[in-house]
């Protein structure tokens, strides 16, 4: 499949990459979107809230989206409601699936979410085709959510067969390359805003589990790897951060997808590196589609309009992959 050309244009100030993040983070505002909350019990006894909006389409096609957020992200943040909002006036329901530790109240276990945890997604997955019987299902994910989604599509596990497509949005295909570009001088407000919400998960996992976790190594955590090495890594099997990174990469899972996936990352994000951009799995693959705007930041993309690039991309692109009958 040939790379997309990209048709979006940043304007005024938009063309500066950290701004367009920033704006769409934390000055941009999205309206009149509702959302009923679901607690999800998983198999291991902890929990996952997903926020649900419903189109008001009458059509007998039943299309139900699955988002899925960044790190530190929830199911309220503004490039989800965005995105929930264009979705639910085009005839689809959408779940916004808040990951564990996510939707305001810290998860019952040890372990929480992180880039890697398809089995997470299989689960919720399974939970909505037992609600919604013949429905189309997509999946969203944005920056962590995109990998995690892709990591899903792509490796040797059971799917089922209703899911259509996929969008992944600022994507860090190749975690240890991403984690390279974060630790960039120019990237410290972004360190520093991640860092600070980790270290506070960590503070009440440690009041909550105190013989697996320990004070010394939460004062030790003073970059994201060290998050990694001192509780993702050992909280969730892995050897150690490295470890983690190279096993939950999802670049190594692309080749395997068999579902159409647009993979939206800008040129100019400050969070990705040359492995994050898969030019040569995509001319080759018949499903990956991967489009590179020059400008667009990390989940930026804003336009002069009430929507942003990313979400009428989404949209477009789900639209020509649904199954009319």
């Amino acid at each position: 499949m040939p790379l997309i050309e990209s048709t979006y244009t940043a304007k005024g100030p938009f063309k500066n990459a950290h701004f367009n993040t920033i704006f769409a983070a934390k000055l941009r505002r999205v309206y009149g979107v509702y959302q009923k909350r679901e607690r999800v019990i998983l198999s291991d006894g902890d929990f996952i809230d997903i926020d649900w909006s419903y189109s008001k389409s009458t059509s007998k096609l039943s299309k139900t989206v699955l988002l899925f957020h960044g790190l530190e992200g929830t199911a309220k943040r503004t490039y989800m409601l965005g995105t929930v909002k264009q979705l639910i006036q085009h005839g689809y329901d959408c779940a916004a699936i808040n990951l564990r530790s996510c939707s305001g109240e810290i998860n019952t276990k040890l372990r929480s979410y992180h880039s890697g945890a398809s089995e997470d997604v299989a689960e919720i997955i399974s939970h909505i085709n037992s609600l919604k019987k013949n429905t189309q299902l997509y999946l969203c994910g944005f920056s962590l959510g995109g990998n995690l989604i892709l990591k899903y599509l792509g490796e040797n596990r059971e799917r089922p067969d209703n899911i259509i497509a996929a969008v992944a949005i600022s994507t860090p295909i190749d975690l240890f390359d991403s984690l390279g570009a974060l630790e960039r001088s120019g990237n410290w407000i972004y360190r520093w805003s991640f860092l600070k919400d980790l270290r506070a998960k960590y503070k009440m996992k440690l009041t909550n589990f105190p013989g697996e976790l320990n004070a010394e190594n939460y004062r030790k955590i003073k970059s994201l790897r060290l998050f990694d090495e001192y509780y993702t890594a050992p909280a969730h099997g892995f050897k150690d951060a490295l470890d983690y990174y190279t096993k939950s990469s999802s670049s190594q899972f692309l080749n395997q997808i068999k579902v159409p996936v647009l993979l939206l990352n800008a040129k100019d994000d400050s969070f990705l590196n040359e492995k994050c951009y898969p030019v040569s799995v995509s001319r080759s693959h018949p499903f990956i589609h991967l489009e590179m705007p020059e400008k667009g930041g990390h989940v930026g993309f804003m336009t002069t309009r009430r929507t942003t690039y990313n979400e009428e991309r989404t949209l477009a692109f789900f639209n020509v992959h649904t199954l009319k009958s």
